[in-house]
């Protein structure tokens, strides 16, 4: 099936979160299974090419106040995907993707409504897919714009589209005067449709015109129905939960394994451990950490610091946290309060607590080869992708039962050698600092603890079968839409 990824980021080209790690690995799983699959991109200031080629010089978009014209250019092809950028300068060219430390840009909803009408356009030229395979609000009016703006449009007649929602707490709200700006109708600002108290929804948009929604986690897709996970949203997905769905993500095993992690001081494996001991002396060197007992279990973080993602669970804990047998690393960047958090117990803490304030690639796969376990008491989880990345090496998971997470991670028992992390239901700082002594205590059996590492190793969570999820959802889609236009017209006999 002829397959294109509406995106606003992909690794290698841009990257804020685990959103461009989907974009980009399953497009080639879904070439290995013989897909034909392109992605569309908004060309940033980040985004490095080779030699781009315009193939498509000039496409006009419409706005209530002046026309703007975007161009499409080539990023070649790359492992057997081709990818296609939408250049705007004025737009795209700037510091950062959607935002500044003080906020997100105030014309977000303008930059991605361009780029999503300008690959509609680019399409019927480049090549109309068979499915639009849309994630998160920065394309959410893909769908939007077939079904309303596109819809007599004879290029798009059997065009289905999916849209996959990473992450919940991330809509694209607006003021209602950006319906006329985008020259969309005002008959979207209906509770029924894009209207949500108040504002313009571009998540809300694509939830109601979307053929199917995905998740990225079975359990998640399962507890955004729900008041406490839905943000608001939860009525609308629940209105259509026949065609909502979670296919877990996948990993790259390539990028994320201690068997040929280019980061990594040392190669391990299941069949042989020893390495691991090396990596986690580098890691505590890189921390500067000195003088350490290297017999401490290393716990380690890697993490945007926000709220969602159960730091205030730490600083709940942290004094009693810090008197146990163990040593924290942390990376990461984003809320100020979670990052002079950490900051001030390294201060408070040196040799026991210790944070790189930063997005580091090289650091992250440290943490992952040498800590001995892995931290993610998340509020709410869509997915995860480091509690999956921290059992290919060995790093035992220590998770909050929310999403991805629960999906991914096996409680441990001792006396049956089954389970692969630790995890806790309430969300408070009690059970979590139960739950991470209770994962102290299993490391100090170090046989036992070894069987539960390699439970872990042992597990496969490449995209594969996730893949063969997504394949199944565009044939459901397809099938759709051939039903929707094959259907008989009614003929009114007088």
């Amino acid at each position: 099936m002829n397959i294109a990824f509406v995106a606003s980021e992909s690794v290698p080209f841009s990257k804020t979160g685990g959103l461009a790690d989907v974009v980009g690995a399953l497009p080639r799983a879904l070439a290995s299974l013989g897909h034909q699959v392109t992605v569309y991109l908004p060309r940033y200031r980040q985004t490095k090419l080779d030699n781009p080629g315009v193939v498509v010089r000039s496409v006009t978009v419409p706005f209530d106040d002046q026309y703007r014209f975007a161009s499409v250019v080539s990023g070649g092809t790359l492992g057997g995907i081709h990818f296609y950028f939408v250049e705007y300068p004025p737009y795209f060219d700037r510091e950062a993707l959607y935002g500044t430390p003080a906020g997100d840009y105030p014309d977000n909803a303008e930059r991605f409504a361009l780029f999503s009408r300008t690959v509609l356009e680019a399409s019927k030229v480049i090549g109309v897919p068979q499915i639009f395979h849309c994630h998160d609000w920065q394309s959410a009016l893909v769908p939007v714009m077939l079904r309303t703006l596109y819809s007599e449009d004879p290029a798009f007649h059997d065009v289905g589209t999916v849209f996959t929602i990473h992450n919940m707490g991330y809509q694209g709200l607006f003021p209602p005067d950006t319906l006329p700006l985008l020259m969309l109708p005002w008959d979207l600002f209906t509770i029924s449709k894009m209207e949500f108290f108040g504002q313009v929804n571009f998540l809300k948009g694509a939830l109601v015109y979307a053929d199917y929604v995905t998740t990225v986690s079975k359990k998640y897709s399962q507890e955004i129905q729900t008041a406490e996970y839905g943000f608001g949203l939860e009525g609308v997905l629940r209105n259509r939960s026949a065609t909502v769905t979670g296919i877990l993500n996948g990993v790259d095993y390539d990028e994320w394994s201690p068997q040929n992690d280019k980061f990594a001081v040392a190669r391990y494996s299941p069949q042989d451990l020893s390495g691991k001991a090396k990596d986690k002396q580098d890691l505590l060197t890189a921390f500067g950490i000195k003088n350490a007992d290297t017999k401490l279990p290393v716990i380690g973080i890697v993490s945007r610091f926000a709220a969602q993602k159960g730091f205030d669970l730490i600083a709940q804990i942290a004094d009693r946290l810090a008197r146990e047998e163990m040593i924290i690393v942390a990376l990461g960047a984003g809320d100020k309060a979670y990052e002079e958090m950490f900051q001030r117990l390294h201060k408070q803490f040196p040799n026991k607590i210790a944070v790189k304030v930063a997005y580091d690639n090289a650091i992250a796969h440290k943490i992952e080869a040498g800590a001995d376990m892995f931290l993610m008491p998340s509020r709410y989880e869509p997915c995860g992708l480091n509690q999956i990345y921290s059992l290919k090496y060995g790093t035992v998971p220590i998770v909050r039962a929310t999403g991805g997470l629960d999906d991914t991670i096996e409680p441990w028992d001792a006396r049956t050698g089954k389970g692969t992390g630790f995890k806790f239901t309430e969300y408070n700082g009690e059970s979590l600092l139960l739950t991470i002594k209770e994962a102290l205590t299993a490391y100090r059996d170090q046989t036992s603890w070894q069987a539960l590492m390699r439970n872990g190793m042992n597990k496969d969570f490449s995209w594969n079968a996730s893949a063969r999820e997504y394949g199944k959802v565009y044939e459901r889609v397809r099938q759709m839409r051939t039903a929707t236009h094959s259907a008989p017209e009614k003929v009114l006999v007088s």
